[in-house]
């Protein structure tokens, strides 16, 4: 015979009381700021569908490289050098994402009994050591990246001082400060509320604003100076090389400028929508210039000397590994 619930005559609410008529089962969890769990699980969605992304463009990027170049051997000069680059990201990228998806199915799986529920494991999420491995992936990542794009930067200016200086001296502090930041982490709960952390952001957004004006008011000088030593010059290519990196620097800024506003604005929603994406959103930003670069869809130095003499029909590539006279 089945067992009848038991009438303990406690007090009950008109809500709950008309909830369990209903068969809904009541939970102990307390009521709680369902906007930050919301934005916490659908930034994981959106950090699954930019790790997706990434894989994808990994997998292109690798392909490419592996090919023969169909023209010159420009590309094949750096390729173990790339490949490596590439191999090294996605395993960081891969850890930060796994890491994300191991908590949020703490949040809500295993630890979800918790006290405080699953918003207080959200505020406190440092205090468990995958989500500091995922932060320590993202710092590692960014160093791969920003000194691939200083490397950029010291080929296009032929090692100016008057540039690299600057630039390596940002590209320092901007480690010192994920240094610190890392060391913060183990005595800080709340992620967002390291004030280092706006910092590093501010200084990271500022390297890919100052990079890329730098590099692209070089190549648009160049492209004057060669429409004046050479009649009708096709400037195309300059003009494909500026696009490109506009459009890689301007994919990162933005979620970089996103989560500067959701600090300061201390929207802590705004925030979780977005810094599960950060990480596999600066690895796609890079890779969609590398996979041009392998498939000989922009310019490189000997491309650009070849153009003098050959005309508008010379072969095209782009590859950051010799100087620009």
């Amino acid at each position: 015979m089945a067992s009848r619930p038991v009438d303990l005559r406690l007090p009950v609410s008109s809500r709950q009381l008309a909830l369990t008529k209903l068969g809904v089962m009541l939970s102990d969890t307390p009521q709680t700021d369902l906007w930050i769990e919301r934005t916490r699980l659908n930034g994981m969605i959106f950090g699954g569908v930019s790790y997706g992304i990434f894989t994808l463009l990994t997998a292109q990027a690798a392909a490419a490289l592996m090919q023969r170049p169909r023209c010159g051997g420009i590309i094949a000069n750096n390729r173990l050098v790339l490949l490596l680059y590439i191999f090294i990201t996605f395993a960081l990228g891969t850890i930060s994402h796994a890491a994300n998806a191991k908590f949020t199915e703490m949040v809500w799986i295993d630890l979800r009994d918790a006290p405080g529920g699953p918003l207080a494991l959200i505020e406190n999420s440092l205090d468990y050591r995958i989500n500091v491995v995922a932060l320590f992936a993202y710092f590692i990542m960014g160093w791969c990246m920003q000194a691939l794009l200083l490397h950029r930067c010291s080929v296009i200016w032929c090692r100016a001082r008057s540039v690299m200086v600057p630039m390596i001296t940002l590209f320092i502090a901007m480690f010192a400060v994920s240094i610190l930041i890392m060391i913060q982490v183990n005595t800080s709960a709340v992620f967002f509320a390291v004030d280092t952390m706006l910092l590093y952001l501010c200084m990271e957004l500022g390297f890919t604003f100052i990079y890329t004006i730098l590099v692209t008011s070089r190549l648009l000088v160049m492209r004057c100076q060669m429409k004046q030593a050479v009649a009708h010059y096709n400037s195309s290519t300059y003009d494909t090389v500026v696009i490109m990196l506009i459009e890689s620097a301007t994919l990162y800024s933005v979620v970089c400028v996103i989560l500067i506003v959701s600090i300061v604005s201390d929207c802590d929603g705004l925030s979780n929508l977005f810094y599960l994406s950060i990480t596999n959103v600066q690895g796609i930003a890079q890779l969609l210039i590398i996979i041009r670069v392998a498939r000989r869809r922009a310019t490189s130095a000997r491309a650009w000397s070849t153009r003098v003499t050959a005309g508008p029909a010379a072969p095209t590539s782009i590859a950051f590994s010799r100087t620009i006279s």
